[in-house]
């Protein structure tokens, strides 16, 4: 007898779906078993914990475009799935959450692990959560939380009381008065705006002498048309970090991230530039764009409702970013006026010099490491078609700045809610989407000891099956926690607050070699290129850890005076520490 479990599996390779992330328990034991007799081609991939399964359905969902499937318990470990999937709301990516619940003659009647579930995910998937009550439901329930996640960009969640998932199925529900049939077939959208709204657009943007465009995680399937578009108006390009991977970190007009991570060269386009074009991004920061009125603006986004969000813009284009660059295109001045050639030179010699800077601030050196150094080293030794993962922390300010992605790399963080934990079950599920390309997970030692070296057991699991064992996770070992400590300082004018912010000892290098793995450790600059010759050219996955200073600053492209002084204040209450973070502070500003 095929039950709703079996119907739930075999519905969801139907799909297209191949894996599934999660953790057992007897909320669930109906899927459990049903994956144990499945013949669909359906992986289940054990996380070390349901947050984990979450990040890695959205790092899926991230690395594949396609829908990320994460599956829980009842009670505890349904809550445990929240953070990953705030994750992927919050990043616009399609994850579907299937998760288990008491029997239904139960609820309400305090039952142990029960929780109201559609309460609980009622925000986080807001678009669509649902109990099936029965096993009639089963088909358009999946069928509508897939649709829907992918419509939408959203997370959507299924709930299942244990009872229903041993029900009889009902793969077909008789016709009949209530009953629903819905199907898997294709949608087809019409994804581009009218020829006059192009028009208008290209007007503007023809007009435009100083170009600058703002890129996001939305251009990413987009990367050759936007290079096309930028080409053409001679635009520098800045990219929000979501959108790190839409062109290569190489080309002379792209000036990299924006914001606090961000670079000079970014922060001086936008606020010189006469013009600006938004594609695919909700960057959040709007002190890092131009002033109100002093560019006129154009936004392409696929949806309405995040047009003139963070700059009121002159025209918004609603339509996906490929195909409304593609329409646009034809329309924009093919001559390129001499001011417009200017500007691109201005552009280009703000990259040159920016990357001497970031050369000069990585090489100089402290009493420990400069955090920056192995990212310089990492970035010069990637290999072909790498995927990149960073946690959130002082990690993503030297993956904004240092690491340069080239064509066909791919790269992601925890944007929208800048999560720590993230970074390691990303690499976990880009590894298993794409077995045949090299993986770099960047973490902090506190994210690491929150998630990551959970994880680390998942890879030593798992990495025989891979086509390509190169996997590197770097972490970042100076006991703080860096980037908190940082905002102390600058925001709030605060010393380190010890007991909050340093960080137990842990021999990450050595863990992984207890695992299986290799380990490195290394405390010195000049170590860096050795270790990464040798960790991509060895058999198995490895992990570098760098014994780095917690006193370098990272340096934001654009420091108000009002943080200076908090800055400083906060500096004379510390010791030692102080003193150490204020020369190397006066360091780093004399290397730029």
């Amino acid at each position: 007898m095929q039950t709703v479990s079996d119907f739930v599996l075999t519905r969801l390779s139907e799909w297209g779906i191949r894996r599934v992330f999660g953790y057992p328990g007897d909320g669930i034991n109906g899927l459990i078993g049903a994956f144990g007799r499945t013949e669909a081609p359906l992986e289940f991939v054990q996380a070390r914990h349901e947050e984990g399964a979450a990040f890695m359905a959205c790092a899926h969902a991230k690395f594949t475009g396609q829908v990320g499937v994460c599956l829980a318990t009842s009670g505890p470990g349904a809550i445990h799935l929240l953070n990953g999937l705030y994750d992927a709301k919050l990043d616009h990516q399609p994850v579907v959450a299937l998760v288990g619940q008491q029997a239904r003659s139960a609820l309400g009647g305090d039952f142990q692990q029960e929780v109201d579930l559609v309460s609980l995910f009622k925000d986080v998937a807001h678009d669509f959560v649902q109990v099936a009550a029965s096993a009639e439901q089963a088909r358009h329930l999946v069928d509508r939380a897939l649709r829907i996640a992918l419509e939408r960009r959203a997370v959507t969640c299924v709930i299942f009381p244990n009872d229903v998932q041993d029900l009889p199925a009902v793969a077909e529900p008789p016709r009949a008065h209530g009953m629903l049939h819905t199907g898997i077939g294709i949608t087809s959208h019409a994804s581009v705006p009218s020829e006059a709204a192009l028009r208008n657009a290209a007007d503007i943007l023809n007009r435009g002498e100083r170009v600058a465009m703002l890129v996001g995680a939305g251009a990413l399937e987009a990367g050759a048309e936007v290079r096309a578009v930028a080409e053409r108006l001679g635009a520098g390009v800045a990219k929000a970090l979501l959108g790190k991977a839409v062109l290569p970190d190489n080309l002379p007009y792209v000036t990299g991230a924006i914001g606090q991570l961000g670079t000079q060269p970014s922060w001086q386009m936008m606020n010189e530039c006469d013009t600006l074009l938004m594609v695919g991004t909700s960057f959040p920061y709007s002190e890092f764009l131009p002033e109100p009125g002093r560019a006129r603006a154009v936004q392409i986004d696929r949806d309405g409702r995040k047009i003139s969000l963070r700059y009121p813009v002159e025209l918004g284009l609603v339509g996906e970013a490929r195909g409304t660059l593609q329409a646009l295109l034809p329309l924009l001045d093919a001559e390129m006026p001499p001011a417009r050639k200017r500007w691109t030179e201005q552009v280009a010699r703000m990259n040159e010099r920016w990357q001497k800077t970031v050369t000069a601030r990585a090489m100089d050196e402290g009493k420990r490491m400069n955090p920056q150094r192995p990212f310089l080293e990492l970035s010069r030794q990637l290999p072909e078609r790498t995927i990149v993962t960073c946690d959130s922390g002082s990690a993503a300010n030297w993956y904004a700045r240092d690491i340069s992605l080239r064509e066909g790399m791919m790269g992601s963080v925890s944007g929208g809610l800048a999560t720590m934990g993230c970074a390691v079950p990303y690499a976990v599920a880009a590894k298993l989407a794409h077995p045949d390309r090299p993986v770099v997970a960047l973490v902090g030692d506190g994210a690491m000891q929150m998630l990551g070296i959970n994880e680390l057991i998942t890879i030593a699991h798992r990495w025989r099956d891979w086509a390509d064992p190169r996997m590197v996770i770097l972490v970042l070992n100076n006991g703080d926690l860096n980037l908190v400590t940082w905002e102390q300082r600058v925001m709030g004018g605060d010393p380190r607050f010890h007991d909050s912010q340093w960080l137990p000892e842990f021999q990450y290098a050595e863990y992984a070699r207890m695992l299986g793995l290799e380990g490195i450790r290394i405390e010195k600059g000049d170590e860096c290129a050795a270790a990464f010759e040798r960790a991509f050219a060895a058999d198995k996955p490895v992990l570098i850890e760098a014994v780095t200073d917690p006193e370098m600053p990272p340096i934001p492209p654009h420091v108000p005076f009002k943080q200076i002084k908090a800055y400083l204040q906060a500096l004379r209450k510390e010791d030692a520490s102080g003193r150490d973070a204020l020369r190397a502070t006066l360091s780093q500003w004399w290397a730029g």
